[in-house]
């Protein structure tokens, strides 16, 4: 079901790490509205994690609207109105962030204005924009 690659070694706390690839997952549509998450024991089991930290991630995803928990049956992808909880401003804010640390990368590799423009438009295929409930 889950493909989740978590790496000890690097930069990013591993709880975010787990977050990233679960946001991908539903951005992607490799998980959809409804499928049910594994249990925090079961995935901190299977990818050698606290199981806090996969609580912590869970309770993001939450507060994000990503997911929603239901009591006694598990933690589920929240349905695309769910997820566009968060006010429009900070929607945009996050997004700005994360492009910039992307654009940042993109100059400090050497990539060119077009490379990255035929990039992020090949990326952009793979995710369901027609999805998401404009707010």
């Amino acid at each position: 079901m889950y493909a989740w690659a978590i790496d000890p070694a690097g930069g990013e706390p591993l709880f975010q790490q787990l977050v990233n690839a679960i946001r991908r997952d539903v951005a992607t549509g490799r998980l959809r509205p409804g499928d049910r998450l594994p249990s925090v024991r079961d995935l901190a089991k299977d990818l050698v994690l606290n199981p806090n930290t996969v609580a912590k991630a869970y309770a993001a995803l939450e507060t994000e609207g990503v997911t929603a928990s239901r009591r006694g049956a598990g933690t589920f992808v929240a349905d695309s109105n769910a997820r566009a909880v968060l006010k429009s401003d900070e929607r945009r804010r996050r997004f700005r962030e994360a492009l910039e640390a992307a654009l940042s990368d993109a100059v400090h590799l050497g990539m060119s204005a077009e490379e990255v423009e035929r990039t992020i438009a090949a990326s952009m295929k793979r995710f369901r924009f027609d999805e998401v409930t404009p707010r």
